[in-house]
């Protein structure tokens, strides 16, 4: 199979899976030689491409960049995993979905949790605007594969990415079955 475009993305998470991918160690020195890694955190690459063949996104969709960034991600990907609990379920980061909408959720840690005269910011532009509920991936957009795990572990990391690598759907490493 030729070289792959790979990359991963990280929306409203914690990083732990973008953590437990470096926890590859060495394998992501291979890895290297046989994709070509076109967007991540750990690459100073400004905008989303076109034609990307693989990609791993990390977190939840919790503000409307979130939501901007997914369909982005999606109309330009051809396999795309749902990385991650948050991904796959909204996990911790949909706690706050108990709280009520964005309105409640800001008023609450911003005037009610303030120690000093709390007021929600409105300056337009300084936070990003927030969705009344946080969502995972399957919401919102088509998810190809969903590899759950807080965060999943290095060794299921590589037995998809190596899967993809051959042409074979991806399987998680350790039995587990495959839910997209």
């Amino acid at each position: 199979m030729d070289r792959l475009s790979f990359a991963t993305v990280w929306l409203g998470g914690c990083s732990g899976c973008h953590m437990s991918f470096l926890d590859l160690d060495e394998w992501l020195i291979e890895l290297a030689d046989r994709v070509d890694f076109v967007y991540s955190p750990f690459l100073d690459v400004k905008v989303y491409p076109e034609n990307v063949d693989v990609v791993l996104v990390e977190g939840a969709i919790a503000n409307t960049e979130h939501l901007e960034m997914i369909r982005r991600v999606r109309r330009n990907t051809r396999l795309l995993v749902s990385f991650g609990d948050c991904a796959v379920t909204g996990n911790v980061t949909a706690l706050r979905n108990a709280l009520g909408g964005a309105e409640a959720l800001l008023r609450q840690v911003y005037q009610d949790g303030a120690d000093v005269q709390g007021q929600v910011p409105s300056e337009t532009g300084l936070l990003p605007v927030l969705l009344d509920q946080v969502l995972p991936l399957h919401a919102v957009v088509k998810v190809d594969f969903y590899l759950p795990g807080c965060p999943p572990s290095p060794d299921k990391i590589r037995a998809v990415i190596e899967q993809v690598q051959t042409g074979g759907p991806p399987q998680p490493a350790g039995g587990e079955p495959k839910f997209g």
